[in-house]
């Protein structure tokens, strides 16, 4: 994985927790140069090593880590560092979720040796959709889930996340639905909710 997920991370644990417990972290990990290269590729197990030993220092289940650093992603890492490309995913959750095939393509263009997921979106319908999610790493399930919902936060939309296919089960890959809660007389309401996940 690129030194930006290593050092998104590093983001997270510090604004949760502070310099100290990250050099805690560093510490469990063998880790003495904690300067992250955001466009240097490191081996994925040094990130998962990081987050095993995050989730130890923290007490936090695993699941629940990802969970944050997902929506931490794309709250603080994406949404200051790639803000216009965001942008142009699409104005609305569904639009964007639409069109997240392509996103990682654009991506590509910084990271040229990226190995980027795949996403398919699947209308079920009216008011949500089906998102398929394969990828060669494993163990990321959550961390999917807490990217949904901090995308559902960036675009004050209310949504109900569930996944409801997981490879932990035998499946090939995951699927997620995403569904837009508060309908009024069969209609859904506005996307724009102030009510957040």
């Amino acid at each position: 994985m690129y030194g930006l997920v290593n050092k998104a991370l590093e983001g997270l644990i510090k604004d949760l927790k502070g310099e100290a417990v990250w050099s805690q972290i560093c510490s469990k990990v063998g880790l003495e140069d904690t300067h992250f290269l955001s466009h240097e590729s490191y081996p994925d197990k040094f990130t998962y090593d990081l987050v095993g030993a995050a989730s130890c220092e923290l007490g936090w289940e695993v699941e629940k880590l990802l969970q944050e650093f997902g929506k931490y992603w794309i709250l603080e890492t994406a949404r200051k560092g790639y803000g216009r490309m965001l942008e142009a995913g699409g104005g609305t959750l569904r639009e964007f979720l639409s069109n997240l095939p392509y996103f990682h393509s654009r991506v590509s263009m910084f990271f040229p040796d990226l190995e980027p997921p795949s996403f398919e979106c699947e209308e079920i319908v009216g008011n949500g959709l089906k998102l398929h999610y394969r990828s060669h790493r494993e163990g990321l399930t959550e961390f999917v889930r807490g990217i949904l919902e901090g995308l559902a936060i960036m675009f004050e939309t209310k949504v109900k996340i569930e996944l409801v296919e997981s490879r932990s089960e035998g499946c090939d890959h995951d699927v997620f639905t995403v569904i837009w809660v508060g309908e009024v007389s069969g209609e859904v309401t506005d996307n724009r909710m102030i009510d957040q996940p």
